[in-house]
């Protein structure tokens, strides 16, 4: 058995150009791991920033790059949770690196999921970290309920595009957040209203609202809308106490999300995805070989859904 792997790692901070894809021992398992033979890996704008040093994670280079996986077990340690062949997904170890962009990473079992059998490896591998961003925020910490009406920020990208059917799923009345090209992609998810925020003051189009989700770090602007008792769920101000206290002061709820591995949230999203109600939207396919190029792709932040390396061990 090949004792070695590909995988993309970088030694500084930097542009796109910093990855690399080198050989690196296989990981060894622990107890209650899987060693997953990955088969994609998708690509998140966390990554992007991470790399280029805006938001220094897992603190200084060298590391391996990426979380979001799909693969099949390959071997696994005592008291795992599945076994040899079966199909999973998961964000393995985030916030802390998991070198998810390699032909095989090692993760403890209760950190994926087995993958929907309606969705390719590649389909699979676009889902973890945003869908579980959309899930722990609505569900989790907001509790999103049927008649609930949620307004959601940058509904075609990659978390949002997911947000919206998670909140239709709940039975939510959705008002989406797009530009005027990718109106029809959003209702296509089964968004209610969408507003154009190029040309429209959502502030002064919407009201009453009861859940925010904001990808977009536009907190203040949004605490504006919520009717009393609403929630505010923020993904990327969820360390700003000064937001929070201000939330709060106004009478409104602030659920600062900082997304975590979650193997029953996986099942749940999965079950979602056989029922026929949740869907992930690839933008774009690119080999392990072309990371840079993907990376380049998420930071250009036009995509509709998400980009996706695809991973083939075999050599």
């Amino acid at each position: 058995m090949e004792k070695m792997m590909r995988a993309v790692i970088q030694k500084a901070f930097g542009g796109p150009e910093v990855l690399e894809v080198v050989e690196l021992d296989k990981p060894e398992l622990r107890s209650g791991e899987v060693l997953v033979r990955v088969r994609a890996s998708g690509v998140n704008p966390v990554d992007v920033a991470v790399r280029s040093g805006a938001f220094p994670l897992l603190g200084e280079p060298p590391y391996g790059v990426g979380w979001d996986i799909s693969g099949v077990v390959e071997e696994a340690g005592p008291g795992a949770r599945y076994e040899i062949g079966e199909e999973v997904f998961g964000m393995p170890f985030f916030p802390r690196a998991a070198t998810g962009y390699a032909e095989y990473v090692a993760t403890p079992s209760r950190q994926v999921a087995r993958k929907p059998a309606s969705l390719t490896h590649v389909e699979a591998a676009a889902l973890p970290l945003a869908a579980l961003t959309a899930w722990q925020g609505l569900v989790d910490r907001a509790g999103v309920r049927e008649g609930d009406r949620v307004l959601i920020h940058r509904a075609a990208g990659g978390v949002g595009h997911l947000a919206v059917q998670i909140a239709k799923a709940r039975g939510a009345y959705v008002i989406a957040l797009a530009s005027a090209a990718k109106h029809d992609f959003v209702r296509g998810l089964g968004a209610d209203e969408v507003i154009d925020y190029r040309t429209t003051d959502f502030t002064e189009a919407v009201r009453d609202i009861d859940v925010v989700f904001d990808s977009v770090a536009d907190g203040e602007r949004s605490l504006s809308v919520l009717k009393p008792g609403g929630v505010l769920v923020s993904i990327l101000e969820h360390p700003n106490q000064e937001l929070a206290a201000t939330v709060k002061a106004a009478g409104r709820r602030f659920a600062g999300v900082s997304v975590e591995p979650d193997y029953a949230a996986l099942e749940a999203i999965a079950e979602l995805v056989e029922a026929g109600k949740l869907r992930p939207t690839v933008a774009e396919t690119l080999p392990l070989a072309e990371v840079s190029k993907a990376h380049e792709v998420v930071a250009s932040g036009q995509t509709v859904g998400k980009v996706v390396l695809t991973v083939d061990p075999a050599r």
